[in-house]
């Protein structure tokens, strides 16, 4: 195991910006950097011992500031959708912007996938970058420490931890958004991926993308990913569920389960991608809104459905859903989330 650190360049503002380089001896290598505390890539062998790069991303800081695709980055405060961009906590009406519709998504123009993250701790295993944020960051209350640690192990897993503390009382949703296209990044369209999700229920979407509140039942049904089946197979259904995300943006709720919680596998490459994590649900993005205009690594275009995301997490809108797992912290109560990521040939 081993870690490198090259400084890449400077924000903005000047800060300076650093590129870290986890390596096992499978020659698995990930690559992170301070902006948003982004995953940069993802490089596992495929079945003929050759590294594929499955993470999607940016060549350049500027990029990574202005990253309104969310590649690779931790998203937060409340990563994920809240109604009107609006709740009430504490005895008062927070209201937060509105910039998706009327809705508010993931933290907004404040963010933390735009934030400077610096690095807390470092070992040739490991990675820690933390975050503070005040009492009214973003409009929310109450202030926040986030730590977010990225841990490679020799069986080729990629574990994200996340650890939130406050010292009075605030919420809190943070995920990955991080892209993936295991036949490799930028190397054309996900829908032949064969996908397993372990769950028996939806968080039911209205036109505007919330929750309505209803677990929505999945068995049968183009949303059913309990037996592996390609991405491509139902993305086009017209259940109204699957027309109103345009394919597929849709939070599963985990069933409790052995083994792992979610998998996808790429037949051209052979690599399999096993997700294990103690979050309640997982947003499955199949990266819809991509038209072909984005430029990524390398000066590729990424197509539409170019990647998927799994973004293990609480439910959108718990905020306003009290029988949704709840995402107040308080001081006496941090919130202690962890996904592990492992790679392997089938």
């Amino acid at each position: 195991m081993s870690l490198q650190k090259t400084l890449w360049g400077t924000t903005e503002s000047g800060q300076e910006v650093y590129r870290y380089l986890l390596s096992n001896k499978n020659g698995m290598q990930v690559e992170l950097t301070n902006i948003g505390c982004s995953i940069l890539s993802i490089m596992v062998p495929d079945r003929d011992s050759k590294l594929i790069d499955v993470a999607l991303g940016f060549d350049t800081i500027g990029e990574y500031e202005n990253n309104s695709a969310n590649f690779g980055c931790v998203v937060g405060r409340y990563g994920n959708r809240i109604r009107g961009g609006q709740f009430s906590f504490g005895g008062r009406t927070w209201q937060l912007e509105q910039n998706e519709g009327n809705n508010h998504l993931h933290g907004a123009s404040g963010g933390y996938a735009f934030r400077y993250w610096p690095v807390s701790e470092e070992g040739d295993d490991h990675l820690t970058f933390h975050l503070e944020s005040p009492d009214g960051d973003g409009g929310y209350p109450g202030d926040l420490t986030a730590l977010v640690t990225y841990s490679l192990s020799e069986d080729n897993g990629l574990t994200l931890s996340y650890r939130v503390t406050t010292s009075s009382e605030t919420v809190c949703n943070l995920t990955n958004h991080n892209y993936f296209n295991l036949s490799g990044a930028g190397n054309g369209d996900v829908l032949d991926h064969e996908l397993m999700i372990q769950a028996d229920s939806i968080t039911e979407i209205d036109k505007e993308f919330i929750p309505t509140g209803v677990l929505f039942p999945v068995k049968d049904t183009a949303l059913d990913f309990n037996t592996p089946k390609a991405i491509g197979r139902d993305i086009h259904s017209s259940m109204e569920q699957m027309v109103l995300a345009g394919g597929y943006d849709h939070n599963f709720v985990f069933r409790k389960t052995e083994g792992p919680n979610a998998s996808a596998y790429a037949p051209k490459t052979g690599i399999l991608m096993e997700v294990f994590t103690n979050s309640p649900g997982v947003q499955l993005y199949t990266a819809n809104f991509m038209d072909g205009t984005t430029v990524g690594k390398n000066g590729v275009k990424y197509p539409k459905h170019g990647g998927f995301c799994l973004e293990t997490q609480l439910f959108p809108d718990s905020v306003n859903q009290p029988s949704f797992p709840s995402c107040v912290v308080t001081k006496d109560s941090p919130q202690d989330f962890h996904t592990t990521y492992r790679f392997s040939i089938r």
